[in-house]
């Protein structure tokens, strides 16, 4: 990681002692692999980043902020990607599109968050917010697929609503997690975010703005620096500033149960063992964690234990992850894991 911030572990992880906590899902080696070859798993994932190679040089030669930018984005184009980026100055190649897609999700909010408060049935309306996140996380330019479908042909929110794959997904503990929401209250909740655009602010926040209803305080928890298409905790800011009313409201909703902070990440997956000061003290008291979006929910802590209730969800945007864990490409992961004291 490149930020200049102290670490510490998160508090609601269980011990790496007690659950043998590690980031990564996927087993890049095993100790019995050669330490000299490349594993198969290793070689697919290198595929993986020097596939998405090609779009970020386009975004970094059109940044229009640094100069010499088509020069520097060749050289990046042939190093790696964040830290290369921020050394030639690249700060957020994706500011224009974030920008861009914020702006058209914020022009949807009151109509999406009007469609879920339509939904009577509690039990269908948490559903239907969940859908809302599985369906914000298809904007995802870290995917080379995905970035080269948004560039050609944009994407609609509500389309992707209607055509996520059908149930039952290849993680699929929602109805479980249902029926501990119609019965049980959560005091706190630590929500980390993913992407900007539909993600956030279609997906996210309506799920947020649910449990602040319920009564439930709720933390966003968002990088510290710019990592592909994900949303930081200034934009973050930003963001609901622009949603919020006079009142201090999002459409109806007391907003003062909610606070963003600082996660300490700058990548687009998360080590739990390295977490900001300020999200670790937030945290300590909270009863329920939700980790969402592919790198942080399923490439990296899908087996994580935590000292409370927990959720992991994302949707499954590259064949790799969809292969390992035996679903289908656009798959969905929706995992609960309740802790009974």
């Amino acid at each position: 990681m490149e930020s200049s911030s102290p670490s510490v572990p998160f508090p609601l992880l269980q011990t790496p002692v007690e659950s043998n906590y590690r980031a990564c899902t996927i087993p890049y080696r095993f100790p019995s692999d050669n330490p000299r070859k490349a594993t198969d798993v290793e070689i697919q994932w290198i595929d993986v980043f020097l596939n998405s190679v090609p779009s970020f040089r386009q975004r970094a030669e059109n940044d229009t902020t640094v100069i010499d930018a088509a020069e520097k984005a060749e050289k990046f184009a042939q190093r790696l990607r964040e830290i290369v980026l921020r050394e030639l100055g690249f700060r957020d190649i994706f500011k224009k599109v974030k920008d861009e897609e914020n702006a058209k999700a914020i022009s949807l909010f009151e109509g999406v968050v009007k469609l879920n408060d339509h939904i009577e049935d509690e039990g269908k309306r948490v559903e239907n917010l969940v859908r809302g996140i599985l369906a914000g996380n298809i904007f995802d330019l870290g995917s080379a697929q995905l970035a080269e479908v948004f560039a050609r042909d944009g994407m609609s929110f509500l389309a992707s609503c209607q055509n996520l794959l059908s149930r039952p997904w290849v993680i699929d503990d929602l109805d479980t997690f249902k029926g501990k929401w119609l019965n049980k209250s959560w005091k706190k909740a630590i929500i980390f975010v993913d992407n900007s655009g539909a993600d956030i602010i279609l997906g996210i926040l309506p799920f947020a703005r649910e449990l602040l209803r319920r009564g439930t305080q709720v933390v966003l928890a968002a990088n510290e620096l710019p990592s592909i298409n994900d949303v930081t905790y200034l934009e973050l800011h930003n963001i609901i500033s622009k949603l919020k009313d006079e009142k201090g409201y999002l459409a109806g909703v007391d907003m003062s149960g909610l606070l963003v902070a600082n996660s300490g990440n700058d990548l687009p997956v998360i080590d739990l063992t390295n977490v900001s000061p300020e999200l670790a003290y937030l945290a300590a008291d909270a009863d329920l964690v939700l980790l969402e979006g592919m790198g942080r929910a399923i490439e990296t802590n899908l087996y994580a234990q935590m000292k409370c209730d927990s959720v992991k969800v994302g949707m499954v945007k590259h064949p790799e992850v969809a292969q390992f864990l035996g679903g289908r490409l656009y798959d969905c992961v929706f995992k609960y894991n309740e802790v009974v004291n």
